[in-house]
C-alpha cells in the first residue's frame, strides 16, 4: 500500500522534476515530490550538508547563507513560473536554506541537528507574524523564499539561546 501512495505522489508531481534540472533542484533533489508534508522532507533533506558547511569559517558559511538565498529567489521565482503556481508545495529549496540559516553557528552533533530540525519545523508551520503576513503578500520568488529565511532567521534566535544557555550551564 505505501508503495501505490509514494508512486501516486511521485506522478503527481510535475515530470520537469526528473527532467529539467532547476526543477530539480527547487524541488529539493527530487524530495519534494514525497508525500505528505514536502516542506518537511525538503528540510530533512538540507541536514546532510550542514556537516559540510561546518567545515568553512563563519564567514564561509554567512556566504553560502547569502548565495543559496539570492540563488534561490531566482530559483523559486524561475520554477513557480515555469510551473504556472505561484508557490507549488513541491518546491523546497526555501526551506532548506530555512534549516542552513537554523544551524549557523551551532555545535556540531546529532542532538543539534535534531533540535535546529524540530524549531525550524515549528516556526515554518506556525508562520507567526511577520512570516505570516510576508507568505501572504510578498509574491515571486522572493515570497516563496522570504517566509522560510525569517523562519529560519527566528530558528536561529531561538537556537542561539539553546547554545548560550547550554553553555552557561555547563560552566
Amino acid at each position: 500500500m505505501l508503495g501505490v501512495a509514494v508512486t501516486d505522489s511521485i506522478s503527481k508531481a510535475p515530470p520537469s522534476v526528473w527532467r529539467n534540472p532547476w526543477h530539480f533542484l527547487a524541488f529539493g533533489f527530487g524530495s519534494g515530490t514525497l508525500p505528505k508534508a514536502p516542506g518537511t522532507w525538503g528540510s530533512l533533506v538540507a541536514l546532510p550538508f550542514i556537516p559540510l558547511w561546518q567545515l568553512l569559517p563563519d564567514w564561509g558559511y554567512w556566504l553560502m547563507l547569502g548565495v543559496t538565498m539570492l540563488f534561490g529567489f531566482w530559483l523559486c521565482g524561475r520554477v513557480a513560473q515555469d510551473l504556472g503556481v505561484h508557490d507549488h508545495e513541491g518546491i523546497v529549496w526555501d526551506e532548506m536554506v530555512g534549516m542552513w540559516i537554523t544551524l549557523w553557528l551551532v555545535p556540531e552533533g546529532w542532538q543539534w541537528l535534531l533540535l535546529g530540525f524540530l524549531v525550524f519545523r515549528f516556526f515554518d508551520i506556525i508562520k507567526p507574524w511577520p512570516i505570516h503576513w510576508i507568505d501572504r503578500h510578498v509574491h515571486g520568488g522572493v515570497g516563496i523564499m522570504l517566509d522560510d529565511v525569517l523562519a529560519g532567521v527566528f530558528a536561529w534566535l531561538t537556537m542561539q539561546f539553546a547554545v548560550w544557555g547550554w553553555l552557561w550551564v555547563r560552566g
